[in-house]
């Protein structure tokens, strides 16, 4: 699974453990499933980093925002991440990767579904 797909999977997943399953009753049809909500990326990124023990920047940080979905958020990882997500800068300049790294992960996860703030994406 590609590095986006396990941070999109972190943060949708829990979504998806807050929503309540509704179940037909016996001998109804089942009705059509409703659209999904968005999901509130912020909500979610936010309850998680006030549930660890350690400061946490999400909003600007994509080595934080990694390690709240509780993945590797070492150099070489986020150089896979730059490289799956078209990244064409230096990736030995790893200030600015970090910071391209984090807006296109947020645009990414607005354009699957996530409701992110405006000031987090391009």
């Amino acid at each position: 699974m590609s590095i986006f797909g396990m941070i999109k999977d972190a943060i949708f997943g829990k979504a998806a453990q807050a929503a309540p399953v509704a179940t037909p009753a016996a001998g109804s049809a089942p009705a059509p499933a409703p659209a999904p909500e968005p999901v509130d990326v912020d909500a979610i990124l936010t309850a998680a980093a006030a549930s660890v023990n350690y400061e946490t920047n999400w909003r600007t940080s994509i080595v934080d925002l990694m390690k709240l979905c509780g993945l590797d958020s070492s150099l070489g990882n986020r150089k896979e991440l730059a490289a799956e997500l078209g990244y064409t800068g230096d990736t030995n300049d790893s200030a600015t990767m970090n910071i391209w790294l984090h807006r296109q992960v947020m645009n990414k996860l607005a354009a699957n579904g996530g409701h992110v703030p405006a000031d987090l994406k391009d």
